[in-house]
């Protein structure tokens, strides 16, 4: 509106400019019983002209006050999205933390059942010892060989983790 507007308020601002000019130029005399020109019009135009200054002003004055409600309608909207944005962050941040907890446990319980089925191997190894003609007690050594092979176990998947995380 203000640009539709704007070109005539400056074109009846530009007449009245041009009138006012041209009254001049005639250089009227007053004549005893008659209205000059220049007063007759003088009491038209320009009420009309502040008029229209009058309502560009208002235009003006609206369109600041809507460009401020609008910047600050936007920093609403931005100020929501950083919020949810956050609270997102948040959210991930917690899932990545139980997604360690939960990566630590089952390498935990891998260690145990690897551990297991390792010391079971041993088992087997000391009872072959035994069967060969080794005078070893089974029960006892497999019993002393849990230690060495959990920390052997745990060496193991940690230096592994460690590889696979380099990659």
């Amino acid at each position: 509106m203000i640009a539709a507007n704007s070109y005539r308020f400056g074109a009846s601002r530009a007449y009245h400019a041009l009138v006012q000019n041209r009254l001049v130029g005639l250089r009227e005399r007053r004549i005893k019983g008659f209205q000059p020109w220049g007063e007759f019009l003088e009491r038209r135009l320009t009420p009309a002209i502040r008029t229209c200054e009058s309502l560009a002003s208002r235009q003006e004055s609206l369109s600041r006050r809507i460009a401020r409600a609008s910047d600050l309608l936007r920093t609403r909207v931005d100020v929501a999205l950083e919020g949810q944005n956050r609270d997102l962050l948040a959210s991930m941040n917690r899932r990545v933390k139980l997604q360690i907890r939960l990566q630590q446990t089952v390498e935990g319980l891998s260690v145990v059942a690897i551990s297991y089925y390792g010391v079971g191997l041993v088992g087997y190894g000391f009872k072959a010892l035994k069967a060969a003609g080794v005078a070893l007690p089974t029960d006892l050594a497999t019993g002393l060989s849990v230690p060495l092979v959990v920390v052997i176990v745990w060496w193991a998947v940690r230096r592994l983790k460690r590889v696979v995380g380099e990659h």
